[in-house]
């Protein structure tokens, strides 16, 4: 058995047990009549006047390593639980039978991947390693949340290619912090417009409460179309603390398990530890399948299957939350170096 396949297995072997017994019952699996848990009630939530400003930070360097996915930024705003500005509403309308009821949010960010080969000082890349690509794009976001339920509706445009600022971006950083600069970046994917739908919708199931604790599970699914990811994604995440019921999760940049990035907060102070897992099937993904309407660019032969484990923190208190998860992500390409590929994201929000 190999690594990947070994590490997958002992963090996710508890979770579908536990998801029957979630789903099935609306609960957490019974436990010993010493330890019997009071069940909390999933209620929806009260109007929010304000609104949240959420800044991600994601980079290998947290995990040890320098390639493949090797950053990422986003800046994002979600709106209070307040009427639509007027050219929202007929989106909104659109997108009712999709999302479902709710409190309605609506929402925006920009935000920036950058990809890189495991050798970055060659200025002639291996032909089999991943291409050199950055990602620059806006996202214009609508959610419902019924308490229970968070759906969510992303519209992403933006550039693949120099345009995105990769390389300005990443080697502007390593001679600030006086590192080697990467050498291969005039190897990179050519620039591109990026267009991406996604639809997520993610449950929260009621509150298991023993003690002072609280424990719930949060399954997701995903469906990405656009010349940038083609995929569809299940997931879930059992999470252990206090007041679970001010987000769906903790704020991360797609493809990933995304959480929220707003929270809404029934008490003072809140913290919970979390662990869980997403599978993907990619149709597509411009990072490895090269441009879309070029011929001969870098490219190498992706994955179908990609799984991705994390692990992490999250604290808030009044306004401010921090959160900080760890991933580890299986190969995405064959011939992919290092196996596992390991990751930390840094999550600050903000309410206003």
């Amino acid at each position: 058995m190999n690594k990947t396949v070994l590490l997958l297995t002992l963090l996710l072997a508890p979770l579908p047990a536990l998801a029957q017994g979630v789903l099935a019952q609306g609960v957490l699996p019974t436990l010993p009549d010493a330890l019997t848990p009071t069940v909390g009630i999933v209620t929806p939530p009260p109007p929010d006047p304000y609104g949240s400003w959420t800044f991600n930070y994601e980079n290998d360097t947290l995990g040890g390593t320098d390639q493949n996915y090797t950053s990422g930024l986003q800046l994002a705003w979600r709106s209070p639980s307040a009427e639509l500005p007027g050219p929202l509403r007929w989106l909104n309308e659109q997108a009712t039978r999709l999302l479902g009821p709710g409190q309605v949010r609506w929402g925006a960010g920009l935000a920036q991947a950058i990809y890189t080969p495991s050798d970055t000082q060659r200025r002639n890349p291996d032909p089999r390693d991943r291409p050199y690509a950055g990602h620059l794009y806006g996202a214009l976001v609508l959610q419902r949340d019924t308490g229970f339920a968070l759906s969510t509706l992303e519209i992403q445009a933006g550039v693949v290619g120099p345009a995105a600022l990769g390389e300005f971006v990443q080697n502007s950083v390593h001679e600030a912090i006086r590192v080697d600069t990467t050498q291969g970046w005039d190897s990179q994917l050519k620039d591109e417009f990026a267009l991406n739908v996604v639809f997520e919708r993610t449950r929260r199931t009621a509150p298991l409460e023993i003690g002072g604790l609280q424990a719930d599970l949060l399954p997701s699914f995903t469906v990405a179309l656009g010349n940038v990811a083609t995929y569809a994604g299940a997931g879930l995440a059992m999470r252990v603390g206090q007041g679970l019921d001010a987000d769906f999760g903790a704020p991360r940049i797609r493809p990933a398990l995304v959480g929220s990035a707003f929270f809404q907060p029934r008490e003072a102070f809140g913290w919970y530890g979390f662990i869980g897992g997403q599978g993907r099937a990619v149709a597509r993904d411009i990072f490895l399948d090269g441009n879309t309407w070029r011929d001969g660019g870098p490219s190498v032969d992706k994955r179908p299957l990609v799984a991705d484990v994390t692990a992490g923190l999250v604290v808030h208190y009044r306004g401010l939350r921090v959160a900080y998860s760890h991933v580890w992500r299986t190969e995405e390409f064959y011939g992919q170096r290092g196996g596992l590929q390991s990751f930390g994201s840094v999550g600050f929000t903000a309410r206003f």
